[in-house]
């Protein structure tokens, strides 16, 4: 292993606070809404992920890069993250499946990130103190320029970031002769939800963030999905009117984590803003229909209200996360509806909630009984 001559740099955070550093790679500023995730595995995945879209990752796994990066394991065709944070970066890799290393990766996808950040206390201090805004930066010698900076930065909160990573246009996934045909509403799609849709029968239509019911319907689907995706879920006016058009004829629905905050929002559920949010592999989920526990990928800074869904007549709580007893999953009590603010798909895992899909499936089958 060879020496690592690495630029001095920084964390700044929107209150002031600095942690200090040293830049992996790429010299210059990226500003986002700093989060954390647990996940010991799976970094790739992670930046990826659509639904990180414009966030700074603090990865809480003292080292990262040591299997290096593969071609196959991405959920978008480019890194969403703004930049990433680390503890100790691993330049070397022992993965025989591995095509790069992780700083051949951050290369060549652009990609600002610091290690030798004392993670634990960065963890901690957002763990007290929120989610906030921040930059990483090797311009350390220019603090109140990057000050001015961040403070132009727009908060997470009321931002609308579907449109950002959704396609532009509508495109097929899986095989046309499949038994099922499926609308997928993008804002923020990640490709193993496709991957688990079509491997159970289903030829799946992407549609962009904006699509309306009546575009979405015109193929002649059997269900509908509403995707993940970044952002605020209340700006998203175009998913939520499609969503009540859905309900309104009572089609099969799934929604999956932004998809499960539009279809609250449809119904009259209001969103808030979470202190931290929810992002890891590890989240124990409590399914109250069976009463099993499951362990859940998760990846959230809003969710939607529980007394609010508690009072609503017609939409009865599924899942319960069991942390801190905040909304995981609702369906609806007289329409074929049903969504979950944790990720069934998760790759690498954890796979406890992958039969939601199948749970769909299902109620596409029943739906075409009945029709």
């Amino acid at each position: 292993m060879k020496y690592q001559s690495r630029k001095k740099a920084i964390l700044l955070l929107a209150d002031g606070t600095i942690f200090h550093g040293k830049a992996v790679g790429k010299e210059g500023s990226a500003f986002g809404e700093v989060c954390f995730n647990t996940g010991m595995t799976g970094y790739q995945e992670i930046f990826t992920d659509p639904s990180y879209y414009g966030q700074l990752m603090v990865t809480t796994n003292a080292h990262i890069g040591n299997y290096g990066t593969n071609d196959e394991e991405v959920e978008s065709d480019s890194v969403k993250i703004a930049g990433l944070i680390v503890k100790n970066f691993s330049y070397e890799y022992s993965r025989d499946l591995a095509d790069s290393s992780l700083q051949e990766f951050l290369e060549k996808n652009n990609l600002l990130a610091i290690s030798d950040v004392d993670t634990r206390a960065l963890v901690s201090y957002i763990r007290d103190n929120g989610a906030m805004n921040a930059v990483i930066s090797t311009e350390i010698d220019g603090i109140e320029k990057l000050k001015e900076q961040l403070a132009a930065v727009p908060n997470m909160n009321g931002l609308e970031l579907a449109s950002k990573v959704s396609t532009s246009e509508p495109y097929f996934v899986g095989d046309s002769n499949a038994t099922y045909k499926i609308s997928a509403l993008d804002i923020g799609i990640k490709k193993n939800i496709l991957r688990n849709l079509t491997k159970r029968d289903a030829y799946v239509k992407v549609f962009p963030y904006n699509a309306t019911f009546a575009e979405m319907s015109e193929w002649g689907p059997d269900g509908y999905f509403l995707s993940n995706g970044p952002g605020d879920p209340e700006p998203l006016t175009e998913a939520i009117a499609t969503a009540k058009d859905i309900l309104a004829n009572d089609l099969p629905l799934f929604g999956i984590c932004l998809g499960h905050q539009v279809i609250a929002l449809a119904n009259g559920i209001s969103t808030y803003k979470m202190h931290n949010g929810h992002r890891g592999i590890n989240h124990p989920v409590k399914n109250l229909i069976t009463g099993k526990g499951e362990i859940t990928s998760q990846n959230h800074g809003f969710a939607i209200h529980r007394e609010e869904t508690e009072k609503h007549p017609e939409v009865e709580i599924t899942h319960v996360h069991l942390n801190d007893h905040t909304v995981a999953g609702i369906k609806m009590k007289n329409k074929n509806c049903f969504s979950v603010q944790y990720h069934p798909e998760a790759s690498p895992g954890p796979n406890d909630s992958v039969y939601l899909f199948d749970q769909f499936i299902e109620n596409i089958k029943n739906a075409k009984i009945t029709a």
